[in-house]
């Protein structure tokens, strides 16, 4: 049965309201069970205006009956299906695509290692891309560049998540100094690729051309765009004339956008992931050992770094612009551990180099070993130390220490010349092809990955090998049982 309402006064509704609910009471005391929410059919009715609500005991009632269907959306509680359902590049059925596919599908766990690492970032990378009004593949594409390694350093100098070559980087804001580089910073490089990918989607007008230009370089996609013009072929990226990498890149990423939209029919386990933050920024504030700054929010160091891949040293550096990214969950633990730690922040110091020293006799007087400060300062293999330079060394007591805010901000560049490159593998990639682009010997390269069998997507090679080690500062001081931590 219908009702008109439109000349109804609204008591009446308030008294038909009232009865349901009196009703479904007196089921319950029956024996019926607890009362239902009462279903109020939705017949394109309209209360009167200011008579939308009506209060009853059980709370506000919206009243409001303008559309025929519910204008209310529940958000997934999944990542993955918020991703899938802001997918809207077109399909791309070719040989490349689907050998990308099936070779996912017969090495499930290459992709599901590079997923695993990919959970920090990608709520993030998400809500910046729907916020912009991107395809959601945009999301995807660090897994082609970078295999979501913040580490990843490519032999074109470009580093990052999103690989962003040193120029670009400046371009879109991002500083790049001896003791940041903020193309590995999160936050800002999605921040700065995102500016960048749709700067070049302005540009050319679609969404795949503006990959190939971020793959190739803007001027390279002008360039065969003019000359397809000229010769009054068609102007777009299917009929462009590519270099090889540019014109797999597309297939690459349509390939992971149809293994996430399916993982199933490839035997791929992508696993839950919540629809939520996974980290939140937090201001540095003050200068702070990296490993003080992992023990005040009670988590790994290794965590710490993923999320703070940017700083460059065992000390971050603070200017005022800097920020830390920190688990949800570990916020106001790191706020109370730190307002309560009554000890220095900073086990590092600066050291200006006098006539007659070298680097051996500054490792010494600090306690320090050869190796690791030359890896802290970049020196390099020779460890050559010159009057007037400004090292980083350990705060142990000894005379000759400043404030680290004297060491200058000049480019890291020697930082990349004196380690190893690393090469990212791709699905396609061959031991042949990466010793042909490298100039080196495929069993140079077996050597110096551990006599290596054969290739993994998403694994790291080691190229060219350069003087590289790990740093481990000592654990701070007062993270013993002396001092309350907060956990």
């Amino acid at each position: 049965m219908s009702i008109a309402l439109n000349s109804t006064p609204p008591s009446i509704y308030a008294l038909i309201i009232s009865v349901a609910l009196m009703s479904a009471d007196i089921a319950f005391s029956a024996g019926s069970g607890p009362p239902a929410h009462p279903a109020i059919p939705n017949n394109g009715l309209k209360l009167p205006e200011n008579d939308s609500l009506v209060e009853l005991g059980h709370g506000m009632i919206d009243l409001e009956m303008n559309n025929s269907h519910s204008d209310v959306h529940t958000p997934p509680t999944d990542l993955w299906d918020r991703i899938r359902g802001g997918f809207t590049m077109a399909e791309l059925d070719n040989e490349e695509v689907r050998r990308i596919e099936d070779f996912y599908a017969s090495h499930p766990k290459s992709l599901e290692y590079i997923i695993e690492r990919s959970k920090r970032y990608l709520f993030h990378i998400v809500e910046e891309v729907e916020r912009r009004g991107m395809p959601a593949e945009m999301a995807l594409l660090p897994i082609i560049e970078s295999a979501f390694d913040p580490m990843a350093y490519s032999a074109r100098q470009a580093a990052g998540i999103w690989q962003l070559i040193p120029s670009t980087g400046r371009i879109y804001g991002l500083r790049q100094n001896w003791w940041y580089d903020g193309r590995r910073d999160i936050v800002a490089a999605t921040r700065a690729a995102l500016d960048y990918l749709q700067k070049l989607h302005a540009m050319f007008g679609e969404w795949e051309l503006a990959l190939a230009s971020y793959n190739w370089g803007e001027g390279a996609v002008g360039r065969a765009l003019e000359k397809n013009r000229n010769k009054g072929l068609a102007t777009n990226f299917r009929s462009m004339k590519l270099p090889p990498e540019t014109r797999n890149y597309i297939p690459r990423l349509i390939a992971i956008k149809n293994i996430i939209s399916n993982p199933a029919a490839f035997g791929i386990e992508l696993g839950s992931l919540p629809n939520q933050p996974y980290f939140e920024q937090v201001s540095a504030g003050r200068h702070i050992d990296v490993r003080l700054a992992a023990w005040l929010a009670d988590i790994s160091v290794d965590e710490f770094k993923a999320l703070n891949p940017a700083h460059n040293r065992p000390v971050i550096h603070s200017d005022g612009l800097d920020t830390l990214l920190l688990p949800v969950d570990k916020v106001e633990i790191f706020a109370e551990n730190l307002r309560n730690h009554g000890e220095p922040l900073v086990s590092w110091q600066g050291y200006l180099a006098r006539d007659g020293d070298t680097a051996a006799t500054i490792s010494k007087r600090y306690g320090i070993s050869l190796r690791k400060l030359r890896e802290v300062n970049d020196m390099g293999r020779q460890g050559t130390v010159t009057p007037g330079q400004t090292l980083l060394v350990p705060r142990n007591g000894n005379a000759g220490g400043t404030d680290i805010s004297i060491i200058g901000n000049k480019p890291a560049t020697q930082r990349s010349r004196e380690r190893y490159f690393f090469h990212l593998v791709r699905a396609d990639d061959t031991l042949h092809e990466i010793a042909k682009r490298y100039e080196v010997t495929v069993e140079q390269i077996k050597a110096w990955n551990g006599n290596l069998k054969h290739l993994v997507a998403g694994q790291k090679l080691i190229l060219k090998p350069r003087a590289s080690a790990g740093i481990a500062p000592s654990v701070p001081s007062g993270s013993g049982t002396s001092q309350k931590k907060r956990t």
